[in-house]
């Protein structure tokens, strides 16, 4: 019987390296393959190991496009990234407080309404939001990119909402007893709470916004706005010889600031998805 447990472990444990390797093997091709030159990705497409490290691949694929190097490239998605990032934040957790904890007359319309946007795809909307936004002589700049993120997001609103729901209501009113306003038991009580819903929504929100790509692509006509996502893009050139070592070492290079996020506020992420309220 023992012995039968310890093949069944070795088993499952073999299953699920082989089965976690052929998940992050294209990763893995791509890091790799920023070290190698166009006829060896080509030729030796899964390989792995390079067969000459070709360092200079990351200062070619960081000298840009027309005299613009990649550290605008990565400035402009910073900017954008953390502007929506934070203006989703703010915003979700406002509405969600709203829905929550508020009884106002239209709150139930509303709720429906929000959900209702949750289940519309985005690319029923894109034109419309262009025509707006042309009107309104926004295109080219960066405003359409971050400025629906300043009135909340669906997903993390309901996210939020659902975490709020495991926080004892007995808070508010004790807190309302002290004389404290809705919008003081929203900043001292209810925010230091919803603390892994809020990194949760940080990580999330961060990574959609760092890897989007048909934003910048419809609202972006200057190379010197372009994000990371577009820039990288204008590697595969159509009209001439494409420089993949070069793509691959700056798309490497842009898994950086993801990676990083993830792997600080990972715990965060599992405790804001698992949870939705107080531990007792």
């Amino acid at each position: 019987m023992k012995f039968r447990r310890q093949i069944g472990k070795v088993l499952y444990h073999t299953f699920v390296l082989c089965f976690g390797f052929v998940m992050v093997y294209p990763v893995l091709w791509m890091i790799t393959g920023s070290l190698k030159n166009n006829v060896e990705i080509l030729n030796g497409s899964l390989s792995l190991i390079p067969p000459n490290w070709r360092w200079e691949n990351f200062a070619n694929g960081w000298k840009g496009f027309g005299g613009i190097t990649f550290a605008t490239f990565f400035k402009n998605s910073f900017i954008v990234t953390v502007i929506a990032t934070f203006a989703t934040v703010v915003s979700s957790a406002c509405v969600a407080y709203s829905f929550a904890r508020i009884k106002y007359r239209g709150r139930k319309v509303l709720f429906t309404a929000m959900l209702c946007t949750m289940m519309i795809p985005g690319q029923i909307i894109l034109i419309p939001q262009y025509i707006i936004y042309n009107k309104l002589g926004m295109v080219g700049s960066i405003i359409p990119l971050v400025l629906p993120h300043f009135f909340g997001q669906a997903f993390f609103i309901y996210q939020m909402m659902q975490f709020m729901a495991g926080i004892p209501r007995e808070l508010d009113e004790a807190a309302t007893i002290d004389g404290c306003s809705k919008y003081t038991i929203f900043s001292r009580v209810i925010l230091p709470l919803l603390k892994p819903a809020l990194v949760t929504t940080v990580i999330i929100q961060f990574y959609w916004k760092w890897d989007d790509f048909m934003g910048p692509l419809i609202y972006l006509n200057k190379p010197q706005d372009y994000t990371v996502s577009i820039a990288i893009k204008l590697f595969a050139d159509a009209s001439s010889t494409t420089d993949y070592g070069a793509m691959f070492a700056m798309s490497t290079l842009s898994l950086i600031p993801v990676f990083i996020i993830f792997l600080f506020f990972n715990k965060y992420l599992v405790e804001g998805i698992s949870t939705s309220g107080l531990k007792g």
